[in-house]
């Protein structure tokens, strides 16, 4: 029997293994600390992700590794894949770590992106505002993520807190400044590619958010006919130029007809969830099945899909199960402000109906404002 190891033991790796069951697979988990929810059904090995001595003993009880988020060090990753084969490969991972390195290769392979400069210091910081203007966005380099490690300069003004906010992390993360896109939709293509080079992707999504969490997700995206291939183009250049295998998503922005290129996630998103029940194949499965080498399952969608996120804390399930095509999920997590703690898809075979569930479960939950834009993207 197979054991597959995910350094990370959140979500993401929960439902992994979970879509992994029917395969047969077994799991070994490595994580930093002792709650992880996906501890909960597999085995788990717990310490520092630089610790040799724990990945040695991770690495001689698994036959292939993967990841479930993408702070792990990549160093990590590569003195693993010097002893067992990791995927997505660790030289992938840590361009998709630096956000720099990121939009450097994306402008390399002629994806548009947001204008950038690299932040080495308060110097910088003002002479590369003069440069692009404000509004702009302030980063880290690395770590960042659900809208963390960011301050938005909209003045002159701004400068000062912004570099007491993030400044002091220039020497040890890096930080970059991006010029403002005042994006009118936001989109997704989540892709897989094989060991052998297969290539396939789900239908893209449009997602929403709240401070910065990913809040709701609609798939198929309406109205993306005219820029669909280039999503998937750009999703195709990026898979093949790294060499990647396994399931990434990338993040685009939809401005004056054109699309732009925020960032790269090399593992399981998000804004796939809705593939669990909303296609053929779910993200996870197909996942392992690349990591695998095994034929990749079909990415058709099977009507319309909306995810719905749930942060914070859980909110009564009843009303999302009354449902014909509710799907709850929840995640074992303690309720905590900010926490992805569980997700809910909705189905159905029609835009229409999935408007209609929509509205029903925003309703009964008080999650109007969550749902609305959905709806309007339906009607």
């Amino acid at each position: 029997m197979t054991t597959v190891g995910i350094l990370g033991g959140g979500q993401l790796a929960r439902m992994m293994a979970l879509s992994g069951a029917p395969l047969g697979l077994r799991f070994l988990l490595l994580d930093n600390v002792t709650d992880a929810c996906a501890g909960q059904f597999a085995p788990m090995l717990v310490g520092d992700y630089r610790d040799e001595a724990i990945l040695a003993e991770f690495a001689a009880k698994v036959d292939v590794a993967t990841f479930d988020f993408e702070n792990v060090p990549a160093e990590s990753a590569r003195w693993l894949n010097a002893r067992i084969p990791v995927f997505p490969n660790p030289d992938a991972l840590a361009v998709s770590q630096d956000r720099l390195a990121e939009k450097t290769l994306f402008r390399e392979l002629d994806i548009d992106v947001p204008d950038f400069r690299d932040i080495t210091g308060f110097d910088a910081l003002r002479a590369a505002i003069a440069e692009l203007g404000t509004p702009c966005i302030l980063k880290t380099r690395r770590l960042g993520y659900d809208g963390k490690g960011q301050f938005r300069i909209r003045s002159d003004a701004d400068i000062d807190a912004a570099w007491q906010a993030l400044g002091a992390q220039a020497a040890t993360v890096g930080l970059i400044l991006e010029a403002f896109v005042p994006f009118e939709r936001e989109i997704s293509v989540v892709a897989v590619r094989g060991r052998d080079g297969e290539f396939r992707h789900w239908a893209l999504t449009e997602n929403w958010h709240e401070q910065g969490v990913l809040s709701a997700s609609l798939s198929p995206a309406t109205g993306t006919a005219a820029f669909e291939a280039d999503a998937v183009a750009y999703a195709r250049k990026v898979a093949e130029k790294l060499d990647y295998v396994g399931v990434f998503a990338l993040e685009l922005f939809l401005h004056q007809g054109r699309l732009m290129a925020n960032e790269m996630a090399p593992r399981v998103h998000n804004s796939g969830h809705w593939t669990i029940e909303g296609a053929e194949t779910s993200q996870f499965q197909n996942h392992l099945r690349a990591v695998l080498g095994l034929p990749l399952g079909s990415t058709r969608s099977l009507g319309a899909s909306c995810m719905l996120n749930w942060i914070g804390a859980m909110p009564d399930a009843q009303p999302v199960l009354q449902e014909a095509g509710g799907h709850w999920h929840d995640y074992g997590k303690r309720a905590r402000a900010g926490r992805k703690v569980g997700h809910a898809t909705l189905r159905a075979d029609s835009p229409q109906a999935l408007a209609e569930s929509l509205a029903r479960v925003g309703a009964a939950l008080s999650r109007q404002t969550q749902v609305a834009p959905v709806i309007v993207r339906l009607a």
